[in-house]
């Protein structure tokens, strides 16, 4: 037993000095460099978001806002400066952080203008996805990471700047429906004042800008309409004027006389050819084409959304302005 006892007794005082001595260390040596990690980081997003503002004054103040060295070179600026931030834990996933703190800074700036962002959101997160593994795909290569993105960027910014590397802008939109009224009941409709008090479709009711008066009849040449659509981003309300420019029997034609509107940024209305044509005692066919030129690059990624738009404004058209209107009592059509 006494063996025991001294084989023992040298060992118990060993044991809990070691832990004690290590544990104070390893605690304290994290905290200040996160500290530090942290301010460097907030110290260079300060720098790259105030590089990208300065850039982003620049093109609007130079008539390039609209272009694609808005849509993509401004998020490809974001994206690559990001992806040189210091001590990244993932590189696409710190450029995704950084350009969407972007765009949560800027939102409350743009008012109206919220829609900008709602449709520009997708392309800045596509195109830093895409810097973000090019680049970790380099560094794995270890190739010149920023010459060879700026090589691939390069030319998809320019849309817009070089006309060479811009592409057709004229688009066309046609929508058919069948309304319930005669052919000559909707030649009638067809004459009277546009009318904004049918809904707008949803799709229109995210950001657009809203017609709030129209005015004009007639479908003799030279007739024309007045829309008065609502300002947005603090810019002014604005008329679309529209003139007959031909008519005939089953087909009526629109051309834009001064567009001033807040449309203008997106797209800018040529003309409107409707055409209608009878399916039976009570039933009418009526096509309304619209053509228009396409004002935001890079073509690839906007001309689906303004597709999209000018599509469920045409039918908006056709039942706002096409269909007789309900008869109220008290009231001759």
């Amino acid at each position: 037993m006494n063996d025991s006892i001294k084989h023992s007794g040298p060992s118990q005082p060993i044991e809990p000095a070691e832990p004690i001595e290590r544990s104070y260390p390893t605690k304290r040596e994290p905290i200040s460099a996160i500290n530090s990690a942290q301010w460097t980081l907030a110290a260079f997003f300060f720098v790259t978001f105030g590089v990208a503002a300065l850039l982003y004054k620049f093109l609007m103040q130079g008539g390039f806002g609209h272009t694609s060295a808005m849509f993509i070179g401004i998020p490809a600026l974001l994206a690559i400066a990001l992806a040189l931030s210091p001590r990244p834990k993932s590189i696409t996933g710190g450029i995704l952080r950084g350009i969407t703190f972007a765009l949560l800074l800027i939102a409350p700036f743009l008012g109206e203008g919220y829609l900008c962002i709602l449709f520009a959101a997708p392309l800045f997160y596509a195109v830093g996805i895409a810097v973000g593994s090019l680049v970790e795909y380099f560094r794995r290569q270890r190739a010149t990471t920023l010459s060879c993105i700026a090589i691939i960027l390069l030319p998809l910014s320019l849309e817009g700047i070089v006309p060479r590397l811009t592409y057709d802008r004229a688009q066309s939109v046609a929508v058919t429906q069948a309304v319930n009224a005669t052919s000559a009941e909707v030649e009638v409709a067809l004459t009277h004042s546009p009318s904004i008090d049918t809904a707008l479709p949803r799709f229109l009711r995210v950001g657009f800008p809203r017609p709030l008066e129209a005015r004009g009849t007639g479908l003799n040449i030279n007739d024309t309409r007045t829309i008065h659509f609502a300002g947005a981003e603090g810019d002014p309300p604005g008329d679309l004027v529209m003139r007959v420019t031909e008519h005939q029997p089953g087909h009526a034609r629109f051309e834009a006389v001064r567009d001033s509107s807040k449309l203008t940024q997106w797209l800018r209305w040529q003309s409107s050819d409707v055409t209608w044509t009878a399916i039976d005692a009570t039933h009418t066919s009526v096509t309304w084409r619209i053509d228009f030129d396409r004002q935001l690059d890079p073509y690839w990624y906007f001309t689906p959304w303004e597709r999209l738009a000018v599509h469920q404004a045409a039918k908006y058209l056709i039942a706002a302005n096409a269909t007789p209107r309900p008869v109220t009592p008290g009231t001759s059509k």
